[in-house]
């Protein structure tokens, strides 16, 4: 399954700081659909991720029904994207 959206890069400032894009409802929910199959626990689900030129492989939280995309320090940094910025991101989900 091949997801694509566009979304901004938002901070979340918890206890281990780091950089996400939300997942939008209606892909969550094909997410969601697929879970059971694809999660190695927790309800995360592995996948690989694109934005711009950079490919890399994280896992997908779920949070609020919806799932949040981490972005790594060296993909902001390989597409210079900062919090704010709108992306659009690719994720290739094995199911």
């Amino acid at each position: 399954m091949i997801i694509q959206f566009d979304d901004p890069i938002f901070f979340w400032r918890g206890p281990a700081p780091w950089f996400f894009v939300t997942v939008p409802v209606e892909q969550s929910n094909d997410l969601k659909a697929i879970s059971s199959r694809v999660t190695y626990g927790w309800g995360v689900i592995p996948v690989q991720a694109r934005i711009g030129s950079t490919e890399w492989n994280t896992s997908l939280i779920p949070k609020d029904g919806r799932y949040l995309v981490p972005i790594k320090a060296s993909v902001r940094k390989a597409e210079q994207l900062q919090e704010g910025d709108l992306v659009m991101v690719q994720l290739d989900v094995e199911d």
